[in-house]
């Protein structure tokens, strides 16, 4: 009876001991996987951290980028409106000194007439020989400019008699002139469609390059809009990101 006892209170103890020795163990297990656990928690955050101080960087960049694009179109557009400026008052002075040139002519005899159209050729010719192709470009299209502002004042009548009047002015001019002038003015004509026609090239040459870019401009442009879209909804949880598409 007594040994039976004993036997009891033993086998209770050893119990007890395993018991203790089992939430000892836990105990450290569960310590151990929280340690691991909150480990892996900071190295996660460090990561994010990273990730978004990168993403912080690539917004900037993009930013400054699309600054200096904006920088870059309003400094063009403040070229063109200067040299659209100038343009315009070359031709004020032009229109000017037409009207003036006008007044002088009806006061002065045929002889002179004759004599300064010779002196204003040969200028004319001198000061084309100086003249770069890009100027002479631009002086032929100013005048180009000019001729369709003043029609677009005039009435169809005004036109027509402008016309006439031009008609009947060259036919005078003609009777006067010599074959070797009017040789020379055939083939000065001739000489201006043939420039003309090159001028014609080189301008659509010129518009289908701004075209394109232009184009470049427009992609480059809409490309940083996309990035810095897409860079701005990094920022957003995942959920949320899915109702926003880049288009």
């Amino acid at each position: 009876m007594e040994k039976e006892e004993k036997d009891k209170k033993r086998k209770e103890k050893m119990k007890e001991e395993e018991e203790k020795q089992e939430k000892e163990e836990k105990k450290e297990k569960d310590k151990k996987r929280k340690e691991k656990m909150k480990e892996e928690e900071e190295k996660q955050e460090e990561e994010e951290k990273k990730e978004n101080e990168k993403d912080k960087k690539r917004k900037e960049k993009m930013e400054e980028e699309e600054e200096k694009q904006e920088e870059e179109e309003k400094q063009e557009k403040e070229e063109k409106k200067e040299k659209d400026k100038k343009r315009k008052e070359k031709m004020e002075e032009e229109e000017e000194k037409k009207e003036k040139d006008k007044k002088r002519k009806e006061k002065m005899t045929e002889e002179e007439e004759k004599q300064e159209r010779e002196e204003k050729k040969e200028k004319d010719k001198k000061r084309k020989e100086k003249m770069t192709e890009e100027e002479e470009k631009q002086e032929e299209e100013e005048k180009k400019e000019k001729d369709k502002k003043r029609k677009e004042k005039m009435t169809e009548e005004e036109e027509k008699q402008e016309k006439e009047e031009k008609k009947e002015k060259d036919k005078k001019r003609k009777e006067k002139m010599t074959e070797e002038e009017e040789k020379q003015e055939e083939e000065e004509k001739q000489e201006k469609e043939e420039k003309k026609e090159k001028d014609k090239k080189r301008k659509e040459e010129m518009e289908k390059q701004e075209e394109e870019e232009k184009k470049k401009r427009q992609e480059r442009k809409e490309n940083g809009r996309r990035k810095w879209i897409s860079a701005s909804l990094h920022w957003l949880p995942i959920h949320v990101r899915s109702d926003f598409k880049v288009s």
